[in-house]
């Protein structure tokens, strides 16, 4: 009994071992065909987010249907029969060459152009030549001249440096009659002092005005009122009207 129970479960342990080809194991690739699919789905998803579909556009084609049937009518054309134009007269066979009656006197026209060879004959004489004296605007400071130059409304002033102290009170007065602020300096808030220079020529008018600040809206509207200057009477030095330099600070300032 016991050699008998002894090949009984020696059969069992062979019967329960795998008997299969090792040639027809179907898992032993299944790792390379798991990357071939997953390769294959991921190109197919890659080419349909790539695709690209364009709108279609409808082409109408019209045909023109032709028929045969068409009957026109051939206007009925005449042939004009015109008479040729008569022969050109024949040439005379004797040619007379007939003289002029009157003889036409040709006239020559001179050339005015001088050559380098030409000798001028004309002399002028020194005391027939008339020389005019250009006479050089002088300048002289405001602070040395003898006479100021005399606002109006200062002419009844005798003394000299009355006349300055007139100059200068008329001056500010006039800045602020013709003072105005640029609105758009004042909308940006642009402030500061511009210095203008300027001078009073010989003949009591205001010229030369040159300024300088820190914005272009301010040195305009410091120029537009040195411009309104009226004229004045010009400075003397040494009996003589001169030209007088001047300047003065316009201050803008927004409170």
């Amino acid at each position: 009994m016991v050699f008998n129970y002894v090949n009984f479960k020696y059969l069992n342990l062979r019967v329960m071992q795998v008997k299969k080809n090792p040639h027809a194991d179907l898992n032993r690739n299944s790792g390379l065909y798991f990357v071939i699919g997953l390769s294959l789905v991921l190109f197919l998803t890659w080419r349909a987010l790539e695709y690209k579909s364009y709108p279609k556009e409808d082409v109408l084609v019209e045909a023109i249907a032709a028929t045969d049937d068409l009957k026109e009518d051939v206007p009925v054309t005449e042939v004009l029969k015109t008479t040729p134009p008569p022969p050109p007269p024949a040439a005379p066979e004797v040619i007379e060459i007939v003289e002029d009656a009157e003889e036409i006197e040709e006239t020559i026209i001179e050339s005015t152009e001088t050559s380098q060879d030409a000798v001028i004959e004309e002399v002028l004489d020194v005391d027939d030549v008339e020389v005019g004296e250009l006479e050089e605007e002088i300048t002289v400071p405001f602070a040395v001249i003898e006479n100021v130059p005399v606002f109006p409304g200062c002419e009844n002033l005798t003394n000299n440096d009355e006349r300055k102290a007139c100059f200068q009170k008329k001056m500010q007065e006039h800045v602020m009659k013709e003072f105005h602020y640029p609105e758009v300096a004042l909308e940006l808030g642009i402030m500061g002092k511009v210095y203008v220079q300027f001078s009073i020529d010989s003949k009591g008018y205001v010229n030369g005005i040159r300024t300088r600040g820190p914005d272009k809206l301010l040195e305009r509207e410091a120029h537009r009122i040195v411009a309104a200057l009226p004229k004045m009477t010009p400075g003397m030095q040494r009996g003589k009207p001169v030209r007088v330099p001047y300047s003065i600070p316009v201050n803008f300032r927004i409170q």
